[in-house]
């Protein structure tokens, strides 16, 4: 492999180190997590773009399942384009952007804080504008990121959205020890799933288009996957949950259009499976990845992952197969995936 293509992969690796270092700022979260619970908040409103966009859709299920808060995307344009005058005042608002630079997510927290609500900052850069705008700042403490396809980035937006949305629930110390833990499994996982995805990205070298289905707090990783591919193979993927495949997406598989699934042993688990059979019955080949691949039936490939210690944390290991993917895949394509056509690591569009 070229040195220029060694970044992105050597990223991947470096997320449990990553997790480490963002676990040492536990005293912050926890004190920002009271600051949520004493808004008593109607409404937690995350808004981000690309990978952040994929985490907040994590977020929305981590604080719903823990404090039991309405959590949602919400929409960046009615605020920042259309100059909705929405109430804010019972709401706390999450931003997120890795370089903490992204205009009209800064533009969006401004706003929002004049209007009442209890801004933060969920950024790798504790200097940035969004810093600089919010209320609160957590640092993701996931260190320099230099391949332009985002990884340790992402996977510390996820544990630092768990473990503030468990601050807020006062239960800071069981999802600490979770990710702690899930740190270690992880580290020891990751140079198998290396192993397991090379012959899998030499069979899919030809693949263009695909499929990403996950249900729950997987439709995070299933957006991150289809994100990754997308920006470092050229594969147009588009991430869907197990339903949505019936609802128009599985009349265009075929035996050249793969699908992955990222399978989880949790309430969502039957769905997947359904949703897995309508893609067999459709021709096309199947890859499960997930601690629970195992249940997916007539898969061609499987990447399973240890379980996570907290059921809630299963994306922080069900991304990286996904991740380790792309990297490979990318190669066997003779592609870059540091340096993806047409894109920058700092994304100033609006």
């Amino acid at each position: 492999m070229n040195v220029s293509r060694r970044i992105f992969l050597a990223e991947v690796r470096e997320q449990p180190a990553a997790l480490l270092t963002l676990l040492e700022q536990l005293d912050a979260f926890v004190a920002a997590g009271r600051a949520c619970a004493e808004r008593k908040p109607s409404a937690v409103r995350l808004v981000g773009h690309g990978s952040s966009d994929a985490a907040a859709s994590y977020g929305v299920y981590a604080f719903g399942l823990l404090p039991g808060w309405t959590a949602l995307r919400d929409s960046i344009s009615l605020s920042v384009y259309y100059g909705a005058e929405l109430d804010f005042s019972s709401s706390v608002v999450i931003g997120l952007s890795q370089s903490g630079q992204t205009p009209d997510v800064v533009s969006y927290v401004e706003r929002a804080r004049e209007r009442g609500a209890l801004t933060i900052a969920l950024t790798n850069d504790p200097g940035s504008a969004l810093a600089e705008r919010a209320e609160l700042t957590l640092p993701l403490e996931a260190g320099e990121e230099q391949s332009v396809a985002a990884s340790k980035t992402f996977f510390n937006e996820l544990a630092a959205l768990a473990l503030l949305a468990g601050s807020a629930a006062g239960r800071e110390d069981e999802i600490w020890d979770g990710l702690r833990r899930t740190a270690v499994v992880l580290a020891d996982a990751i140079p198998e799933l290396e192993k397991a995805v090379a012959p899998l990205a030499m069979a899919f070298a030809y693949v263009g288009r695909m499929y990403v289905i996950g249900r729950g707090y997987e439709l995070a990783t299933a957006r991150e996957i289809a994100l990754k591919l997308t920006e470092t193979c050229r594969v147009a993927a588009e991430p869907l949950t197990s339903t949505d495949l019936a609802h128009g997406p599985v009349a265009a598989l075929d035996s050249m259009f793969p699908v992955w699934t990222i399978a989880s042993p949790d309430a969502t688990l039957p769905a997947l499976i359904d949703a897995a059979k309508r893609v067999r019955e459709a021709g096309a080949t199947l890859v499960a990845c997930g601690s629970a691949a195992a249940e997916v039936e007539g898969a061609a490939w499987r990447l399973p992952v240890p379980e996570a210690p907290v059921p809630l944390l299963s994306p922080l290991l069900s991304v990286v197969p996904g991740q380790l993917f792309a990297a490979a895949l990318a190669e066997a394509k003779g592609l870059d995936p540091d340096k993806p056509e047409r894109l920058t690591k700092v994304t100033l569009a609006q």
